[in-house]
C-alpha cells in the first residue's frame, strides 16, 4: 500500500511556518490583496486603451470548487497557477486580480446530505448502532444470500449502498462524528466547508481579493439575479430551446445527470444506435421450453443494437453471448423484446417500451439455450439466419445480441470462421453457419469483402486475437464509411456517407428497427444510481447550432491556449458537442425564471461567473451568501435583467430604474476595467465541457472586445508517482500539505510538480528537501550580509562582471518562463540555477573573497526571483535582511540596466567546462597509470610516455595548451556541412556531404564522419548561424590567466603554465621534456589539451 512520507525532525519547518504565518498576517493588514480599478476621477477623459496604458491590470481564475469537502492537492495544483502567475503580474506593475467563488449548484451537496439522513434513519442519529446493523446485515445476507439477477433484497440490505458510507467519509475528513447530523441540512454544507477553503488558501499565502468571493445558487440572491439575467438573454436569443432529446438521466433521482453530478462517467454522453428487430420465426428446443409458454402470445424479437445499419443487407447469422442472462420484456401487449436487463431499462426511458420507467421482465434465459434459434433478418439478402455464440459479446455495451456481417466486420467473420472449423465443439449445426459472407459495399483499397481482406492481410488465425481484429475493425470501418460505395440494395452505387442515414430512416419507418440509446460507458449519478438516456422533453443549451458555433470557433482562433495540445482539445470538442440539458428538478440552484419548477444545472449556471468577480465587492463585500450589502448599499431586487445589460453589455439605462446611475457605473467601471479576463487556467478534463461552455456563452452575450484572452489547461496531479487515493493512503488535502511541509515548500513543490497537458507529480520528498533547502538559504543570506567587513569592496574584478552578467541573464530567461506560464522552469532557472552560480562564484573567488556589491546584488535579485513562487521567505529576506519598508508584494520585477554580454556569458560557461575537463584529465592520467601497472610485460618502449614519470603525490602543475584555429581537416568537414546546408529549409543534405567527402579525400577518415555528425548536432542546438561561426568571442588565454589563480588552489597546484599550441610543438619538436605532440595536436579553440607533470 502506498503511503505518504513521515517526517523527522521539523525544527526547521516549525520555524518556516513561524515566520509563515507572521508575513501572511501582515500581508491581510496591509490589505494588500485587495485590488481595486482606478477611481473614475483618475480616467476621466481616457479611452480604454489609454486607461490600460497608465493603470495596467491582470485578471486571472480558475473554475471555483465545488464545496462537498475540503481542498485537495489537486485543487492547489490548479490554483498554483493562477497564484504564481498574479504573483509575477504585480511584480510588472499590474493590478492583478485574483479572486475566488465557491460552486455549491447540482446534485453533489444534495445527493451527500439525502445520503446522511438515510444513514441516520439507519444507523441513528449519530451512528451509534452502525456495528449492530452491519452485523444483522451480514447475517441476513447469509441466511437469504442475493440474487442479483434478480435484485432482490433484504430490508436492512436494501437501505444499505454497498459503498462507503457517507458519514465515514466525513470522518476521514476530519469532522466528529457528533457534528455529521448536522450536514443531513443542505445548508450546512454551504456554511461549513467555504471558510475552511479559504483559511486552507490563506495558509497557502495565496494573493486572493476575498471581498469578490461568493456561492453560487439562490444562497446568494445578488449572484441569484446574474444567473436568471444569463438565462434569460440566452432564451431570448433562442439559444435556450426546449423540446425531446437524448440525456443522460438518473431514474432514481428523476432528473438529467450532468457531467457534474456524477460519481463516476464524467464525459459520457448518448451513444445512439438503430435497433434491429429480428422477429423469431422458431425457437431452438431449449430456448421455447423456456420462453414460449410466458409471453402472453406476444411476438418476440431479438434487439441488435447496430451502429452500422447500411450494411444490414449482408447479415449472415446473429450472435449472442453463451454465458450471458437475456430476459424476454414486454414493449407492448403485442410485442416483447429479447436483450439484456440494461438495454431494457434504457428502452422503458425511450418510449420503446412502455409504460415509461417500468421494466416487465417475462422470461429469463442463457444465451447458450438460444442458439440455433431461427430469426428474421431485416433488409438482409438471406431473409432468415440463424442465432450462433460469440464469447466475446459484452452485457455492458449495446444490447447483448449482435447482427452478424462477417463480408465487412472482421470480429464477425474470424468467428463464423472459427466457428465453421469447430462446429462440434462449439456445440452448433454446421447448416447454422453455411451463409457465406455477402458483399454490401466495396472500398478501393480491399474490394467489396474488406473483412475477409483485412483479416488475411493482418493474418489474424483466432477469435483471440483481440488486439489485431481491434485494429482491423478500425481499419474496416474507417474505409468503408470514408471510401465505401454500396453494392447492392434501394441505395446501390451511392456512397455509405450517403446511403447510412438513408437506410436508417428507411428501417425505422417499415418498422424493422427502432431508434435506441445508451450511455457510451458506465455513469452513475452522486446517488450511486446507474444512469440510463432516456428520451425526454426539457430546456437545453443548443451548443454545436452552426452559427453560433462559427462564432465560437473565431473567439478560440483568437485566444492563446499556449500549447497546441489544448487548442486542439478545444478543436476536437466544438467538432461534437451538441444540445446540453440545462435544467434540472432536483439538487440545488437558481430557479428557471420562466419555468421554475427547474432549476439551472451546474454546468450552465457556471459559464460567465468571471465576469461577477468584477462587481461582487461592491454588491455583497466578502459576504458569500449576500447577507451583508456592500459599500454602496445595493440590495439583489435591485439588480434587474436591465441593470445586467447596462453593467456587461452597454445596453440602455432603464427608465425607471431600481436605482440611481452613479451606482450602477461604479459596477460598470470595475466590470469594463478588470473585463476580459486575461488568463483562465483549468485541469484538461474541463476541456469537454465548462471551457468550451465558457466560449460559447461568452460568445453569446458580450460584445467581441470582452472575449476571453487565454486560457491553459494541466494535467491531474500525482503524489509520489502514484495516482491520489485516499484507499491506499497516497493523498493530501491541501491542509494537511501546508501543515507537513510548511506554505513555501509546499509551494515551490507544486511548481516543480510540471506545467503540461500530461499529468504532473507531486514528490514529497522533494517537498521535504525544499525545507532544507530554503532553511539553508535563509540562514547563508543572513550571515553573508552580516559578515560584510570580511567581503571584498571596491573595484570589481573579471568573476565580479562574469556572475552579474549571469545573474542579468538568469533574470531574463526566467522572465521568459513566467510569462509563458512554465513555472517548472521558471524555478530552475529563477531558484535552482542561481543558487548554482552563486555557488561558482562563492569558489572562484575563495581565495579573494566575494564582492559585497555584487553578492548583495545576487540576494535582492534571487529573492525577487523567487517571489511569485515563494513568497513568504523571500518577503523574510526582503523585509527583515535587507531592510526594505515595503512588502515584496509590492516589489517590482527587476530588470537589468544594460543588455547581457554574452562574450562574458560565454567566457562563464567556457571557465566551468575547462575545470571540469582538467579534474577529468587528472582522473584519466590516474586510470592510465593504473592500467599501465598492472601489465607485467610493459614494453620498455612505453617507458618515455609522459605519464609514467608522473607521481600524484608529489607536486605538480599542469600545462594549459591554447589553439588559435582548428585542426585543417575539421575545416574542410565544416565547409563541406556548409556547402549542403539549406538555409530555406534548415536542412543537410547527406548525400551531397557523402560526395563531398569522396571528391576531397575524407572519406576514409575515420574522424569525419563523427565529427559531421557532432556538427550537425550543435546545428540543431545552437542554430546555424551559431554552428558555422566557430571562431570564439573572447580571448580564451586571457581568460585562463584570470582562472589560473583559482585552478591552483583548487586542484592543489604548484602552478598552472598557459602555452599557445604552436609554441609548444616547436618546444616538441626540439626535444624538451614534457609535451606530448599527440596532447598538443587534440586541442581546438575553446577545448583546449592539458598535461600533468611534477616538479
Amino acid at each position: 500500500m502506498a503511503q505518504t512520507i513521515e517526517l523527522g525532525q521539523t525544527a526547521k519547518r516549525d520555524y518556516l511556518k513561524s515566520l509563515e504565518r507572521q508575513y501572511q498576517d501582515r500581508w491581510r493588514s496591509e490589505r494588500l490583496f485587495e485590488i481595486d480599478a482606478p477611481s473614475q476621477a483618475d480616467i476621466a477623459g481616457l479611452s480604454t486603451q489609454q486607461v490600460h496604458q497608465k493603470y495596467p491590470k491582470w485578471f486571472g481564475n480558475f473554475p471555483y470548487p465545488y464545496m462537498n469537502g475540503s481542498l485537495h492537492l489537486g485543487h492547489a495544483f490548479t490554483i498554483s497557477k493562477i497564484e504564481f502567475a498574479a504573483g509575477y503580474e504585480r511584480m510588472l506593475g499590474k493590478r492583478a486580480l485574483f479572486p475566488h467563488g465557491f460552486h455549491v449548484t447540482g446534485m453533489p451537496i444534495k445527493a451527500s446530505a439525502d445520503k446522511v439522513i438515510r444513514e441516520m434513519q439507519l444507523f441513528g442519529q449519530d451512528f451509534e448502532n452502525f456495528e449492530q446493523v452491519q452485523e444483522e446485515i451480514k447475517q441476513e445476507q447469509e441466511r437469504d444470500p442475493i440474487d442479483k439477477s434478480k435484485a432482490k433484497k433484504g430490508k436492512l440490505v436494501a437501505k444499505s449502498t454497498g459503498l462507503t458510507y457517507q458519514f465515514q467519509i466525513m470522518e476521514s475528513i476530519g469532522i466528529p462524528r457528533s457534528e455529521i447530523k448536522k450536514f443531513a441540512d443542505t445548508q450546512h454544507w454551504l456554511t461549513y466547508f467555504p471558510p475552511l477553503a479559504i483559511a486552507d488558501n490563506n495558509a497557502l499565502g495565496s494573493r486572493i481579493d476575498w471581498r469578490r468571493t461568493f456561492l453560487t445558487t439562490d444562497a446568494n440572491p445578488y449572484y441569484d439575479t446574474f444567473v436568471r439575467w444569463q438565462v434569460n438573454k440566452l432564451y431570448r436569443l433562442g439559444k435556450i430551446k426546449f423540446g425531446e432529446r437524448y440525456t443522460i438521466y438518473s431514474p432514481k433521482d428523476g432528473q438529467p445527470c450532468m457531467d457534474h453530478d456524477r460519481q463516476e462517467g464524467e464525459g459520457f454522453g448518448p451513444q445512439e444506435y438503430t435497433g434491429m428487430k429480428m422477429e423469431v420465426v422458431e425457437w431452438s428446443p431449449a430456448a421455447k421450453e423456456a420462453i414460449e409458454a410466458k409471453v402472453g402470445g406476444r411476438k418476440v424479437y431479438l434487439v441488435a443494437a447496430t451502429l452500422r445499419p447500411e450494411t444490414m443487407y449482408g447479415q449472415t447469422n446473429c450472435f449472442v453471448g453463451p454465458t450471458l442472462k437475456y430476459g424476454v420484456f414486454a414493449a407492448n401487449e403485442k410485442e416483447a423484446y429479447l436483450c439484456t436487463y440494461r438495454a431494457a431499462r434504457n428502452m422503458t426511458f425511450q418510449g420503446i417500451i412502455t409504460p415509461r420507467g417500468e421494466v416487465n421482465k417475462l422470461a429469463e434465459v442463457e444465451g447458450a439455450s438460444l442458439i440455433g434459434t431461427k430469426i428474421k433478418a431485416p433488409l438482409a439478402v438471406n431473409p432468415e439466419v440463424y442465432v450462433l455464440p460469440m464469447e466475446s459479446v459484452l452485457a455492458t455495451k449495446g444490447t447483448g445480441v449482435v447482427t452478424s456481417v462477417p463480408s465487412d466486420s472482421p470480429d464477425d467473420y474470424q468467428t463464423l470462421m472459427d466457428l465453421r472449423k469447430k462446429a462440434e465443439y462449439y456445440k452448433i449445426d454446421p447448416k447454422w453457419a453455411a451463409i457465406d459472407p455477402v458483399p454490401v459495399l466495396s472500398t478501393p483499397t480491399y474490394g467489396d469483402l474488406s473483412a475477409p481482406a483485412i483479416v488475411k492481410q493482418l493474418k489474424i488465425l483466432s477469435a483471440k486475437d483481440t488486439k489485431q481484429l481491434a485494429e482491423a475493425k478500425e481499419i474496416a470501418y474507417k474505409e468503408g464509411f470514408y471510401n465505401g460505395t454500396m453494392v447492392v440494395g434501394e441505395y446501390k452505387g451511392q456512397s455509405v456517407q450517403d446511403a447510412k442515414p438513408k437506410v436508417r430512416e428507411s428501417l425505422i419507418n417499415q418498422g424493422l428497427a427502432f431508434a435506441y440509446a445508451e450511455p457510451e460507458g458506465l455513469v452513475l449519478s452522486r446517488s450511486a444510481d446507474e444512469c440510463v438516456v432516456a428520451l425526454m422533453d426539457q430546456w437545453y443549451l443548443d451548443y454545436g447550432e452552426e452559427s453560433w458555433r462559427a462564432q465560437v470557433e473565431e473567439l478560440l482562433q483568437g485566444m492563446n491556449t499556449y500549447t497546441e495540445e489544448t487548442r486542439h482539445g478545444f478543436q476536437k470538442t466544438l467538432a461534437w458537442l451538441n444540445k446540453w440539458a440545462c435544467a434540472r428538478t432536483y439538487g440545488l440552484g437558481s430557479k428557471l425564471p420562466w419555468d421554475p419548477q427547474f432549476l439551472v444545472e451546474s454546468l450552465s449556471d457556471s459559464t460567465i461567473y468571471m465576469s461577477y468577480y468584477t462587481v461582487a465587492h461592491l454588491l455583497h463585500a466578502g459576504s458569500l451568501d449576500g447577507s451583508v450589502p456592500g459599500p454602496l448599499g445595493i440590495t439583489p431586487d435591485q439588480m434587474t435583467d436591465e441593470i445586467w445589460e447596462y453593467i456587461f453589455c452597454d445596453g440602455p439605462f432603464p427608465n425607471p430604474s431600481p436605482l440611481p446611475q452613479d451606482k450602477a457605473d461604479a459596477l460598470k467601471h470595475e466590470f469594463t476595467y478588470f473585463y476580459p479576463y486575461d488568463i483562465r487556467s483549468s485541469a484538461k478534463d474541463l476541456i469537454p465541457n465548462h471551457l468550451t461552455f465558457n466560449l460559447y456563452v461568452h460568445a453569446a452575450l458580450f460584445p467581441k472586445k470582452m472575449f476571453p484572452l487565454s486560457m491553459r489547461a494541466n494535467g491531474h496531479l500525482m503524489l509520489n508517482g502514484k495516482k491520489m487515493s485516499k484507499s491506499t493512503g497516497n493523498s493530501l488535502t491541501l491542509r494537511e500539505a501546508v501543515e507537513k511541509f510548511g506554505a513555501d515548500a509546499t509551494r515551490l513543490t507544486l511548481a516543480d510538480a510540471g506545467d503540461g497537458m500530461e499529468d504532473a507529480n507531486f514528490e514529497e520528498k522533494s517537498a521535504n528537501a525544499n525545507i532544507l533547502r530554503v532553511h539553508t538559504l535563509l540562514t547563508w543570506c543572513e550571515e553573508t550580509l552580516k559578515d560584510d567587513a570580511n567581503l571584498r569592496h571596491g573595484e570589481k574584478n573579471y568573476f565580479d562582471q562574469v556572475f552579474e552578467q549571469e545573474i542579468n541573464h538568469l533574470i531574463n530567461l526566467t522572465q521568459t518562463h513566467y510569462t509563458a506560464t512554465n513555472y517548472k522552469d521558471a524555478l530552475k532557472y529563477g531558484f535552482y540555477e542561481m543558487q548554482i552560480i552563486r555557488d561558482w562564484y562563492r569558489e572562484v573567488t575563495s581565495n579573494l573573497n566575494m564582492h559585497a556589491q555584487t553578492i548583495h546584488y545576487w540576494i535582492r535579485i534571487a529573492t525577487l526571483l523567487i517571489t511569485p513562487i515563494a513568497p513568504h521567505f523571500a518577503e523574510h529576506i526582503w523585509t527583515t535582511i535587507l531592510k526594505e519598508p515595503q512588502s515584496i508584494q509590492l516589489a517590482l520585477w527587476p530588470t537589468p540596466t544594460s543588455p547581457v554580454d554574452r562574450v562574458l556569458l560565454e567566457s562563464s560557461n567556457y571557465m566551468r567546462t575547462t575545470v571540469k575537463s582538467i579534474r577529468d584529465a587528472e582522473v584519466n592520467l590516474l586510470k592510465l597509470m593504473a592500467k599501465a601497472k598492472s601489465k607485467k610485460n610493459a614494453s620498455s618502449s612505453s617507458s618515455s610516455d609522459s605519464f609514467v614519470h608522473f607521481d600524484p603525490k608529489k607536486p605538480k602543475e599542469v600545462k594549459i595548451y591554447v589553439a588559435t584555429s582548428f585542426p585543417s581537416w575539421q575545416d574542410a568537414c565544416v565547409g563541406i556541412v556548409q556547402d549542403a546546408y539549406n538555409t530555406h529549409d534548415s536542412k543537410v543534405d547527406d548525400a551531397k556531404i557523402k560526395e563531398s567527402l569522396i571528391q576531397k579525400g575524407l572519406i576514409k577518415d575515420k574522424r569525419a564522419m563523427p565529427f559531421i555528425q557532432a556538427f550537425k548536432k550543435r546545428i540543431t542546438e545552437y542554430g546555424a548561424q551559431t554552428a558555422f561561426n566557430r571562431t570564439l568571442p573572447f580571448a580564451e588565454s586571457q581568460v585562463l590567466h584570470e582562472l589560473a589563480p583559482y585552478l591552483t588552489k583548487s586542484l592543489n597546484l604548484e602552478g598552472v603554465e598557459i602555452v599557445s599550441v604552436e609554441e609548444a610543438l616547436q618546444k616538441a619538436q626540439n626535444g624538451e621534456l614534457g609535451y606530448s605532440k599527440v596532447l598538443i595536436e587534440s586541442s581546438e579553440p575553446g577545448n583546449p589539451a592539458f598535461e600533468y607533470r611534477n616538479v
